[in-house]
């Protein structure tokens, strides 16, 4: 038999949760890697050979590793199978009854032929939490649509208030709306976890990329509804914040972010700009917002004379850190069907069992066929 790999986090909140994850590309596996790194032991569950898709996103590779997939799936074990085979669907109905979570970013129009649909689930595993990714939602006339980070943001309206004034809308350079249903999938699926320790019931979560960049574009919609013009790229230059943007310096640029009265003092201080701080126009952050430009003007005039390390300190920090975790262990990035075996030992089936189907080709082993058992 081969040696166990590492289960999950031994200190995080979430140790003892067992999570099997069916998604692929970057919003499910974000999500995973998340409460992997809050303790939860997580179960990749991969297509055979290729695995998931964002395995082939690159160049950048690492050591035959894509650097986008290795950004979303530390700490996890892969399970290689194919999932459209009965035999492999039978294999997955004895191992969900033995987990807390059950993650999923398929097409709704394909779940029950995967054996999956959310209320059969439900029935069948009241105690399950299954949470469902997805471009449009599970309901809804566009819920069959496959979803994209770059759809999500130019339907949610993110891309037109993004790029240059008057030039063609730009999204954001990263993949913002699978990063934001990530943290949305993670908080849900928190709070299930919570409820399902105390009552024992169990919860379907519908997560979308539409709705969670409609999230990020709160504050410019409620603004629209309550009188401010339709909102346009800018250059990042219309901000209800007066000054909320970036400027050149010597050498590049850096942003400023006066959130504040108080700032606004500072800054004038900071910058030497005392006939800015002792202009009765600019008092507050209405009146800054109205002379926006003759600010801005003085501000770059001032910037450009020092360089940006001249003008900043930096500190970059993860998303969270708990007090409770004392040490942060990045983990590793799977292989293809690393782990297939060894879960598959660990949730009941026995050595002849997973040889049959490794044979069937049901299931797939990075250690190859028998040299795994």
């Amino acid at each position: 038999m081969v040696s166990r790999e590492s289960v999950g986090g031994t200190d995080g909140p979430l140790s003892g949760i067992k999570i099997v994850d069916l998604s692929s590309s970057y919003a499910g596996p974000t999500a995973s890697m998340y409460l992997a790194d809050l303790g939860a032991e997580v179960i990749k569950v991969e297509r055979l050979v290729q695995g998931d898709d964002a395995r082939a996103w690159g160049p950048p590779f690492v050591g035959g590793t894509s650097a986008w997939f290795a950004s979303a799936n530390r700490k996890k074990q892969s399970l290689a199978m194919n999932l459209r085979s009965p035999a492999a669907q039978l294999i997955l109905n004895r191992i969900i009854p033995q987990v807390d979570v059950l993650i999923q970013s398929f097409n709704p129009s394909k779940l029950a032929s995967l054996g999956l649909d959310p209320g059969d689930l439900r029935s069948r595993f009241p105690r399950l939490i299954h949470c469902a990714i997805s471009g449009f939602g599970m309901t809804g006339p566009d819920s069959s649509l496959p979803g994209y980070d770059l759809v999500a943001q130019a339907r949610s309206g993110l891309m037109s208030v993004t790029g240059e004034r008057g030039r063609t809308p730009q999204r954001v350079s990263t993949a913002l709306t699978d990063i934001t249903a990530s943290l949305v999938a993670s908080v849900g699926i928190c709070a299930a976890l919570r409820r399902q320790a105390v009552s024992g019931q169990g919860e379907f979560i519908d997560v979308s990329l539409l709705d969670s960049a409609l999230a990020l574009m709160a504050p410019r919609i409620a603004s629209f509804l309550a009188g401010e013009a339709e909102p346009e790229p800018s250059g990042g230059t219309d901000s209800v914040i007066a000054i909320y943007q970036a400027f050149e310096t010597a050498d590049t640029a850096i942003v400023l972010a006066i959130g504040n009265d108080q700032i606004w003092e500072r800054l004038c201080t900071e910058l030497g700009l005392f006939h800015l701080s002792d202009d009765h126009r600019l008092t507050d952050n209405a009146g800054r917002r109205a002379n926006r430009d003759e600010i801005v003007k003085n501000i770059q005039a001032r910037l450009t004379e020092k360089t940006s390390s001249e003008w900043l300190m930096f500190g970059l920090r993860s998303p969270w850190r708990l007090a409770s975790q004392e040490t942060f262990h990045s983990g590793t990035v799977p292989r293809v069907g690393t782990a297939t075996v060894d879960i598959l030992l660990r949730f009941g089936f026995s050595n002849d069992e997973i040889a049959n189907e490794l044979l069937a080709g049901t299931i797939g082993s990075a250690h190859g066929v028998g040299g795994a058992i």
